[in-house]
């Protein structure tokens, strides 16, 4: 899944050019390619699928040249996520009823990547067995309120559990409540089930979504005709709220992978290498003084940086935009550019 816009890494990431396509933690690999890279692994190239917004599809073609051209598609319109799964679902289906499939969100990092691919294999094979909606799950080490939280029945022996309750994104009070509580877990948004699996449960609790994919001709000359009248009509709702919480047979792996959604330059911060003074840069020219606990990125690495007295702050200069801003505040930055949308040119912007 690769559709977002990433508003909250403004202004590296913007809607022409969005965090996914970005070498955010400055590997020499977009965030999209990474994703290519560990999932190619354990898939063949030709069964690797993405799905994206149609404003996105060259970019993706260009980043990911690997994968066939028909297997990279985009949607006419931001539907949130049950849709997007719904349609690869079907793609995937009219090529093989009886596949088992695997969601990945194309901006994550996994650091423990043998330890994430070994988890994958337990999940095709779990849900290649039974009617189960498996999903990965991560101790949660704050509580998050941008993540949805599994609550499971623990088992001897087992190596999944049975969810027993599933939350998406609660609030800042009842997520202190589930760290609190010790049994829970974050879910990564990383999902395997066998396409029968997850079509009876849109069946089940999405029934006119359903209805409205049905009509499609998949993976042939009509399909992208098809998509474009019917996805007006579609529920905008995610695959957590629309499916995940309502169904009863989803089944959580508990994964300890180094995962970090890198929803925010906090998460950047965190998850990158620091000099002696706790700044987060990549820079070839930059002298520091009595400043510490930053994380500074510009697109032009040759420019000269000075920073003095500075402590937890985020500064990323683009081409058109300069960001600085504490660190403790980079929820905020979804909010300044919904601000930034409705400045009028000639007004002071405070």
């Amino acid at each position: 899944m690769a559709g977002g816009i990433g508003s909250r890494f403004w202004p590296m990431s913007t809607q022409k050019f969005p965090k996914q396509f970005q070498d955010i933690l400055g590997t020499g690999r977009t965030m999209i390619q990474q994703t290519y890279d560990r999932i190619s692994k354990v898939i063949p190239k030709e069964q690797i699928f993405v799905i994206t917004n149609k404003e996105y599809v060259s970019v993706s073609h260009q980043q990911l040249p690997e994968i066939p051209e028909e297997n990279i598609v985009g949607e006419p319109l931001m539907k949130n996520t049950a849709a997007c799964n719904l349609y690869m679902a079907n793609k995937i289906a009219e090529i093989n009823p009886d596949a088992t499939m695997i969601v990945l969100p194309a901006d994550h990092l996994i650091l423990k990547e043998d330890v994430f691919l070994e988890k994958v294999e337990l999940a095709f094979e779990v849900a290649s067995k039974h009617d189960y909606l498996v999903t990965l799950g991560i101790t949660p080490t704050r509580p998050d309120t941008g993540y949805g939280y599994i609550q499971f029945v623990e088992k001897k022996g087992s190596e999944y559990f049975k969810v027993k309750t599933f939350t998406e994104k609660p609030i800042l009070e009842i997520a202190q409540s589930f760290l609190e509580s010790g049994d829970f877990l974050w879910n990564a948004g990383i999902f395997v089930w066998n396409v029968k699996s997850i079509h009876h449960a849109f069946d089940l609790y999405l029934p006119e979504m359903m209805q409205h994919f049905m009509a499609c001709e998949y993976n042939s000359e009509k399909e992208n005709s098809c998509i474009e009248t019917i996805y007006p009509k579609v529920q905008k709702i995610s695959i957590d709220n629309g499916i995940l919480e309502k169904a009863k047979n989803v089944y959580v792996i508990p994964s300890d992978l180094g995962w970090s959604d890198l929803g925010t330059w906090t998460s950047v911060y965190e998850n990158t290498e620091k000099d002696k003074n706790g700044n987060a840069v990549k820079l070839k020219h930059l002298l520091s003084y009595n400043s510490k606990g930053n994380i500074i990125r510009l697109k032009n690495n040759n420019k000269a940086v000075i920073i003095d007295g500075l402590e937890n702050y985020i500064v990323v200069d683009t081409d058109k935009a300069l960001l600085i801003c504490p660190r403790d505040n980079d929820q905020l930055i979804k909010d300044y550019v919904l601000d930034l949308k409705n400045f009028k040119k000639g007004e002071k912007f405070m």
